[in-house]
């Protein structure tokens, strides 16, 4: 299960990143098999872009995540929201069960986001 909690936006986020921050959703995402399993950080970013777009209703958000996601429960990395106005929101995944070859991870954004550079 894919549990999004971000909190309240900031003025500086564009509208995408602001109704970004307004909503939950969740889902799982089955991955090949190995030990332990693992999600590449490109299907990462498309994952949670995905949800994001689909729980918001708008476009699919800049999401870049530097690191695969090891599917171990408390296993956590790092991605970073980029809105259109240039201003970034940091978002921690954390993992917090396998199922075979399905992982359940949680995703939650920093409170403060950095505003675009001038």
């Amino acid at each position: 299960m894919l549990t999004v909690r971000l909190p309240a936006a900031t003025p500086v986020l564009s509208a995408v990143a602001a109704a970004v921050l307004l909503v939950g959703c969740s889902a799982s995402v089955e991955v090949e098999k190995s030990s332990p399993p693992k999600l590449s950080s490109d299907k990462l970013a498309t994952t949670v872009a995905e949800r994001l777009a689909a729980t918001t209703g708008r476009a699919k958000p800049d999401i870049a995540c530097p690191e695969d996601l090891v599917g171990k429960a408390d296993t956590t990395t790092r991605c970073k929201l980029t809105a259109a106005d240039g201003s970034t929101l940091g978002v921690t995944v954390t993992v917090i069960s396998v199922d075979g070859k399905k992982i359940n991870f949680d995703i939650k954004a920093d409170d403060t986001p950095t505003p675009a550079p001038r």
